[in-house]
């Protein structure tokens, strides 16, 4: 058994919540105890009486103990139900000690201790019967047992003063406690909840990581892959013609093929972020090496971060899908700030009439007769890469758009707010 200081907290809470129940239920055991052992009772009571009656008291406190704790658990689980078996025991005894005391103050003059015998003796059962019922069908339970005692207390010989003054103790008593122990285990129930409601966060920020983590790497190795592709490819028609350039393409391609083993460490390692202006150097070089004639117009601009992050992402992905997706010979993208918001957009030309070969095409041939360097077959306009950008923007509160032009151009726009502090320089 662990000491009380090798618990976690959530452990000491529930231990303190548990005992403390017990506790009420057996002060309650207890105190009967020593209200049926007074001389008053001893000695005007019946002799079988005085034996059974506190015989019955403590069995009463065992199966309630038992009871309490199976209710205690029915309560921190909701939609179980307790099986009637480990139910009526417990009420059968308690109506039993109930009974004894009753008889105990029709034989005795019990008119100052019968309002806390009867409290006493309903106690251990109330104490678990509060918990596996609703609020609405205790106190319905309640309200039947009052009046079953207002029925049972004047037999006892009490007047009606004095029963009345019973019966409101008894209901002050018992209504005390069931408010007492619901409470308690509904505090306890509400760290339970807390804890997996911690559980959870940190399952979901695992997942959200995992999620960044290959949405990532889709991002990095796409365009760099679809760059090698290309230059291997080129490499290959030079080489088959014996031309000397063919190695200079096969050096860029290893060069390239670093540069993306750097970039996945980076990501591994959570130190990678998105530059805006160096994705759109980035930007340039790529789609020049591919034949693209590719102009960037981008003032320079003192945005945030995460501002920045953000449209260096839009910059890479949609670069990365020009090359793949595109017969582009011509890409434009500017970076403007009109009044409190930042604007970013990419057009190209090289869409089809049937609408495929933009940003988000679902590829085909190339425009000079070519092989695809994708395989054929791309992404739709609903692609990851398109879902992956909104994602983003959306975190900085920014949106994107993309589809095609009535001119035969493909055109993405993300649009991000900017607090005036971050003006152009």
């Amino acid at each position: 058994m662990k000491s009380w200081s090798g618990r976690s907290g959530l452990a000491k809470v529930d231990l303190y919540t548990r005992v403390t129940a017990y506790m009420l239920l057996w002060a309650a055991v207890f105190v009967l105890a020593l209200l049926l052992l007074t001389r008053p009772v001893r000695h005007e009571a019946p002799l079988l009486l005085v034996v059974v009656a506190p015989l019955l008291n403590l069995t009463n406190g065992i199966l309630c103990h038992r009871f309490l704790r199976r209710a205690m658990d029915i309560y921190l689980k909701p939609g179980t139900v307790l099986p009637p078996r480990e139910v009526l025991p417990a009420a059968a005894v308690t109506a039993a000690t109930t009974g004894a005391v009753l008889l105990e103050a029709a034989t005795a003059d019990l008119t100052g201790l019968l309002p806390g015998m009867l409290g006493a003796a309903l106690v251990p059962f109330l104490a678990g019967h509060c918990l596996i019922h609703s609020i609405r069908v205790v106190a319905l339970h309640q309200t039947l047992l009052m009046g079953v005692l207002a029925a049972l207390v004047p037999l006892t010989g009490q007047g009606a003063g004095q029963t009345l003054a019973s019966l409101l103790a008894v209901a002050f008593v018992t209504g005390w406690l069931a408010v007492t122990v619901r409470l308690s285990l509904w505090v306890l129930g509400v760290v339970f909840e807390l804890r997996e409601a911690r559980d959870v966060q940190a399952r979901l920020a695992v997942a959200e990581e995992r999620l960044r983590f290959g949405r990532d790497l889709h991002d990095i190795l796409g365009r760099n892959l679809s760059v090698i592709a290309l230059k291997s490819e080129l490499a290959v028609q030079l080489a088959r013609r014996e031309r000397p350039e063919a190695v200079d393409q096969m050096i860029e391609v290893q060069r390239i093929a670093q540069e993306s083993q750097r970039e996945v460490r980076d990501v591994v390692r959570g130190y990678r972020e998105a530059d805006l202006r160096v994705e759109l150097e980035g930007a340039r070089g790529v789609l020049g090496a591919a034949g693209i004639d590719c102009a960037v117009d981008s003032p320079g601009l003192d945005l945030p971060g995460e501002i920045q992050a953000a449209l260096g992402w839009v910059v890479r992905e949609t670069t990365t899908n020009v090359l793949r997706h595109g017969d582009a010979r011509r890409c434009a993208i500017v970076v403007r700030e009109e009044e409190d918001r930042v604007l970013l957009t990419v057009e190209n030309d090289g869409v089809r009439p049937d609408g495929g070969g933009g940003v988000w095409g679902d590829g085909g041939p190339r425009a000079d007769g070519g092989p695809r360097t994708d395989g054929g077959g791309g992404r739709s306009r609903a692609g990851t890469g398109l879902v992956g950008l909104r994602e983003r923007l959306a975190a900085v509160g920014g949106t994107l758009q993309a589809g095609p032009g009535d001119d035969g151009t493909f055109r993405v726009t993300a649009l991000i707010p900017v607090p005036r502090t971050g003006a152009a320089r």
